[in-house]
Formats: C-alpha cells, structure tokens, sequence
C-alpha cells in the first residue's frame, strides 16, 4: 500500500512515532508534517497546510491508498479539503491524546472547541486507533456527558458508530535499542517526563524531600523536557537538594539511554498518561516503576505486582519508594524482569499490527 501520514505537530513522541512506524512498515509510508510548535493552532487550522502537502505527495508519489493521520489534526476538515481534488481516501485517526478527558491545568487545560474537533474527527474517520485501553475506554464514557454540554443537536446518534469503528494500538518504540546498562550505587531513582503541570513535577520533588529526611540513600536523575519559563518555578526545590541531583538535564538521545540504563527506579506523578511512553523506555532499560494507580498505569504493571508498584498518594508512593529502596538488590532483580513485559511494544512487532489495521480499512 501506498500510505500517507499526516503529522500537524512533528516533534518529540509524534515525531518519533510517526518515522518510527514509516521505518518499520511494509507499506510505502510517506509523512505530511508540519513543525512541532503552536499545538492549538495545528489543531484547529493546520489541515490547510496539511491538506497541500497531501496533494503535493500525491503528485510527486501517487494517489494513497489511505491516509493515517495524529489526534491533533482536523481530518473533517482535511477530508473536506482532500477530497476536492484526489476524492474520497480510507482514512484512519491515531489517537495519541484527545482534549475532551485531558485535565483541565495550565497550558493543557481543556477547552470545547478543541474537544470539538477530536469529535468531529472520531466521526468523520473510516477507522480509530487508541493508544491504551484506558485512553478508548475513559473517551467513549466521557463523549454522552461532552455533546450533553452543546445548546441542540448533541449527535447522540453518531456515538454506537463511532465505538464501532475504535480499537487499541500501542504506541511503537524500539526496546532493542534499550540497553540496561549496570546501575549506579547508589541506586538512581528516575523522573523522565516534561515539566508541564499535568506532570505534577512539584509531587515527585516532595516525595524526594521526604525520602532525605528519613535518611534513605539514593541520588535523583531528573531527564524530562523543561522549558526556559519553566526553570524558576522549580529551581529553588531542585537546588535544594544539593548533590543528590546527579542529572538535570533535557538529554540528547545517546546520553538519554545512557542515564536510563543507570537508574534503579522510574517514578510517575502524573495527572494525564495515556500511553505512557517514559515509563515504557525505563521499564526496557530494567527500572522498577513506581506509579499511580489510575490512568494507564495499572495495564503497565503485572497485577501480581500492584502493591509493590502502584499508589494513590504521596504518602504511599514515599513508603513504596523506601521499601524498594531499603531492599535494592531484590528491586534491581524484579526490575530486569520489566523488560520482558515491554518487549510487546517493539516496533518489530507493532508495525506489522499497524499495516494489518490500515489494511482492513472499509470507507464503506
């Protein structure tokens, strides 16, 4: 097949997915992109620009077969667009994330009109891929309370049609390219997500304080993404733990996989997963995770496991934490043994689920 993938926002994890799944496809992936920046803006007005590229691939490459396109991209509106010249093209969304369920903080907060567009997207694809089936599951229950916030004509008639059409993908990565390199004595405990609010960074800088004052022994590898404005916010806390700060830093890919095959420990806080991919890499790398116990996080972990590595408060996640510390040698044991788990998520064996997937298209 010949596959168009349109990416609205090609930068960090969509841009990783995208050329990943283009590396390891069967089919001819082409990408349409547009530059990582402005998020609302590639939502709500990037599919003119996509829907050029598109015709411009298709001159130079040939019609598609079918076009995958990410959640931030109007595909009413870029079918609405295509179809002027190239005509109707089996389309399939991937839904990395939706507006209607993210929670409602700073720059991420929720707005309707975003909601709006993954709705109108969800209705007007052939074929709809979630990440997690926390992520299709927590959708499909918010979507009646969502249109019940509209004046008239709320669409209830569309929601049967849409479930019908949704299954669940994960997000691709390349475990065999994790190494787990020998751990660090002592032990690292590991925060690898961005800094923006729905990350709750302030929550793991206070399980970390918590765990000095009892005198635990371990040294902090903070290597999540943090922006300039986002550097005074937290520098006092992070300068506040002195030496135990090994690593503060937005690492480039190499040194990246370097500290995850160090560390002994990955921890989440986080307010909004819906796949989780940090997560998913430190697991690869032989971590024991350490997470909340709600969103995705409870498909991650083995159900056998869940006490050992799920909580619901702070409280719980400082004793979690000290436990798994306290017994390093036997944490160090299990967590070689999370590879295994992630192993389902390598490119070599989720691509071809993909080419299967955009191959079962019915536009029908």
């Amino acid at each position: 097949m010949r596959l168009f993938l349109a990416s609205s926002y090609h930068s960090g994890s969509h841009r990783a997915w995208a050329e990943g799944y283009a590396a390891h496809s069967r089919h001819k992936v082409h990408l349409v992109t547009m530059p990582g920046s402005f998020w609302q803006w590639r939502l709500t007005g990037g599919f003119v620009g996509l829907a050029a590229g598109i015709e411009e691939a298709a001159d130079r490459f040939g019609h598609p077969d079918a076009l995958l396109t990410t959640s931030l991209v109007d595909l009413a509106g870029l079918r609405g667009m295509v179809s002027r010249r190239l005509g109707s093209i089996p389309t399939a969304i991937y839904m990395h994330e939706n507006q209607i369920t993210y929670p409602a903080i700073s720059r991420s907060r929720t707005e309707r009109n975003y909601g709006l567009i993954n709705w109108t997207s969800l209705v007007a694809a052939d074929s709809i891929a979630f990440n997690s089936d926390f992520h299709r599951r927590s959708l499909l229950a918010a979507l009646p309370g969502f249109l019940n916030e509209f004046p008239d004509e709320r669409q209830h008639s569309h929601l049967e049609q849409v479930e019908a059409k949704t299954n669940v993908l994960p997000v691709g990565c390349s475990i065999g390219g994790i190494p787990i390199g020998p751990k660090d004595d002592p032990p690292i405990v590991l925060w690898n997500h961005r800094w923006d609010p729905d990350k709750a960074p302030e929550s793991f800088i206070r399980i970390v304080q918590r765990l000095t004052a009892i005198g635990t022994d371990f040294r902090i590898a903070l290597a999540g993404e943090r922006f300039v404005k986002q550097r005074p916010e937290h520098d006092a806390s992070i300068a506040a733990l002195g030496g135990l700060v090994i690593v503060d830093d937005h690492l480039d890919r190499d040194h990246y996989l370097e500290v995850l095959g160090r560390s002994t420990i990955v921890v989440s806080t986080a307010l909004q997963e819906f796949f989780g991919l940090s997560v998913v890499e430190a697991m690869a790398a032989g971590a024991f995770p350490i997470l909340p116990r709600e969103l995705v996080y409870p498909e991650r972990v083995p159900r056998d496991l869940a006490d050992q590595m799920l909580f619901r408060t702070e409280d719980e996640a400082v004793e979690l934490i000290a436990v798994a510390l306290d017994s390093v040698d036997q944490t160090r044991q299990t967590g070689l043994a999370m590879r295994s788990l992630v192993e389902q998520f390598d490119w070599s064996i989720v691509a071809p689920r993909y080419d299967d997937w955009l191959e079962s298209i019915d536009p029908s």
